[in-house]
């Protein structure tokens, strides 16, 4: 099972310097807000690719007012993973002391999370739902997010060709060339992801609801992208109107519905909505788990608060069930009244900007 088995904060937000040796299973760490509970979390994210759960630039990550840099440090699987920056430096990825790119953290481990901001996912614009959906494709293909970054860098540079009116097909040719093949990498891979949900919601022994997905264009349309090359070519003087390019895997939205009620995600109540969330993130956990054989790191801010006790234990239950370690956060101990399984529960407070930590209670 894929677990840390230490982790070393040293100048990361809130956190001077921190050492844990956390156990698999559940770890609960309460306190009051702002103490640096999420911090935590955050440091754990910054384990797999990309920006971590804020989307924080590396700079402000260092503990303020300095900024001088910052370090996290972990133990998984017999690999050693640092990563961190200095000032105003880029982050760097080391594995066993070695530098390494962000795409090799995904070979190692995988890392899920959801977070308050999150509950506003089928309320916000489609922009954020792809982010959502592209982060649960590359816990599942971690080549992900190299096809992401080729698709957005050569749609960038013909974007600009359109802001500058430039009308010479030549100009185009190989840039759309290089989006065609990687968008329809990229959208292939999301539907795959789509696909892989769907069977592991199937079946599931659950108290969650079943989110029936969808990917749409932004008419809400089934999203389709046949023969994307001649649709580029021949969109040019719609795109050069707008100075962008109007169709593409970038312009896709996802499309969730209340399975067992058949009605659209954004028209669920509050709570229902935050339900279909977990019941995604832990179908993400099985499928992670049915295409690799281990389970990822969760990591849940704030969940348990939102959840009544029976639906709060039911969530303790399928994580015990995963083999997951997972990382919960909240303000009330009693949130983390576990009743069955062993977990662990750590205390943090604040003082003078800086967070301490203090392990209260450890059953193993």
């Amino acid at each position: 099972m894929s677990h840390l088995t230490s982790l070393r904060l040293s100048q990361f937000r809130s956190h001077v310097r921190a050492v844990l040796e956390p156990t698999p299973g559940r770890i609960a760490i309460y306190g009051p807000n702002g103490a640096g509970k999420t911090n935590i979390l955050e440091a754990i994210s910054l384990l797999s690719p990309g920006r971590g759960l804020r989307r924080a630039a590396p700079a402000e990550l260092a503990r303020a007012p300095k900024r001088l840099g910052w370090r996290v440090r972990a133990a998984v699987d017999g690999h050693e993973i640092e990563t961190g920056a200095e000032g105003e430096q880029p982050r760097t990825v080391r594995i066993d002391d070695k530098a390494a790119p962000q795409v090799a953290l995904g070979r190692i481990l995988r890392v899920l999370w959801l977070i308050p901001s999150m509950d506003r996912l089928w309320l916000d614009g489609a922009a954020e739902r792809r982010r959502f959906l592209d982060r649960i494709a590359l816990s599942l293909e971690p080549t992900h997010g190299e096809t992401v970054l080729t698709y957005e860098k050569a749609m960038r540079e013909r974007n600009r060709l359109l802001r500058d009116q430039v009308r010479d097909p030549s100009w185009y040719a190989a840039l759309e060339a290089q989006m065609a093949t990687s968008g329809e990498t990229l959208a292939a891979t999301r539907q795959r992801t789509l696909d892989a949900l769907a069977e592991a919601q199937e079946g599931a022994a659950t108290t969650f609801p079943v989110a029936d997905l969808a990917l749409t264009d932004p008419d809400g349309a089934p999203f389709a992208l046949d023969d994307f090359a001649t649709r580029l070519a021949e969109g040019r003087p719609r795109d050069l109107a707008a100075g962008r390019t109007l169709a593409g895997p970038h312009r896709a939205d996802l499309d969730a519905r209340y399975g067992a009620k058949d009605i659209p995600a954004r028209l669920c109540s509050t709570g229902e909505q935050k339900a279909l969330l977990i019941s995604l993130i832990l179908a993400n956990a099985r499928a992670v788990m049915q295409r690799i054989g281990t389970p990822p790191i969760l990591l849940l801010d704030e969940v348990a608060a939102h959840l009544d006790p029976d639906r709060r234990q039911a969530l303790y239950g399928e994580i015990d069930a995963l083999g997951c370690q997972a990382w919960m956060t909240g303000t009330d101990r009693e949130l983390f009244a576990f009743r069955d399984a062993p977990g662990v529960i750590l205390h943090v407070t604040e003082q003078d900007g800086v967070s301490n930590l203090e392990e209260i209670r450890s059953v193993k």
